[in-house]
């Protein structure tokens, strides 16, 4: 895997001719600004990086938070199927540390707090994360399209764990006292078709959802900052260009199973240290 960053200095030569430098498992960029290069020398950079990828037979990429901004560059590269690594997956295994930092942050308490989890495909990570939150959270709704489907996790659920949990589809109804809202995988124009709690928390783990809700007056969360022991941290490179939930994610096996992932986070004591909302953080 490579970390692509900008240069730490202008350079006249490596800008001109578009000079990627590799170190070690860093690819250097010729981008020192913050404004957006133009398609024309984003497509000859992605072109140089998919190289240096193929040459390797790495297609895993971590960009820093500079190139991020990058979008020419980063859609060149989504087209030659290279793998960004961006922390939305990690966001899912995270689900119910989320929750458990907005109720510490708020104040809230989990008794009194209705939970709606908003979800179309079920994963392993999901379903352990929606059986962690319903042992803590009383009242936990799930919205779905396939009511049938998760029907089936609903019993299942009941005769395990003896919770009892809500399945439904009711646009009015569903999300109208739920003080926080998992989104799992409803895009915005699913998402704004229900009628939604004025002051809600949303929490989108895929991120890049708007809520068009004029009275939406709560927080619509699209993305995250976690902490955690990094044995890299000596790398001042990683430790200040780099997303730490991006290094973080890049780490794990993702094919193991959801209860190694666990321990491991709990060895490295991941934390959520920020949600970032539309307007504000929480």
């Amino acid at each position: 895997m490579y970390y692509v960053q900008e240069a730490d200095k202008p350079n006249i030569l490596l800008n001109l001719f578009n000079i990627i430098r590799l170190e070690e498992d860093k690819i250097i960029l010729p981008i020192t600004v913050q404004e957006e290069i133009n398609p024309k020398k984003a497509r000859k950079l992605a072109q140089k990086t998919k190289k240096i990828l193929d040459e390797t037979t790495c297609n895993k990429i971590i960009l820093s938070k500079e190139i991020k901004k990058q979008k020419n560059y980063k859609n060149y590269l989504y087209s030659n199927n290279i793998d960004i690594v961006d922390g939305k997956w990690l966001f899912e295994v995270l689900s119910a540390k989320s929750l458990e930092y907005i109720i510490n942050k708020k104040n809230m308490k989990k008794e009194e707090t209705q939970v709606s989890i908003l979800v179309n495909e079920m994963t392993d990570n999901i379903l352990e994360n929606i059986r962690q939150i319903v042992q803590e959270y009383k009242r936990v709704n799930i919205v779905t399209n396939h009511i049938e489907k998760f029907k089936k996790i609903e019993e299942e659920i009941l005769r395990k764990d003896g919770i009892m949990i809500n399945v439904n589809n009711n646009k009015r109804k569903s999300l109208i006292k739920s003080k926080i809202i998992l989104n799992v995988d409803f895009p915005t124009e699913l998402i704004n078709k229900y009628n939604i709690y004025d002051e809600a928390i949303i929490v989108n783990l895929k991120g890049n959802v708007k809520i068009n809700k004029k009275r939406f007056n709560g927080m619509n969360i699209n993305n995250y900052q976690i902490s955690f022991y990094n044995s890299e941290e000596f790398d001042y490179d990683k430790s200040n260009l780099y997303e730490q939930k991006d290094i973080y994610e890049a780490q794990i096996y993702q094919k193991q199973p959801f209860e190694y992932i666990e321990r491991k986070i709990k060895r490295d004591k991941v934390k959520i240290i920020q949600l970032v909302g539309n307007r504000t953080t929480l």
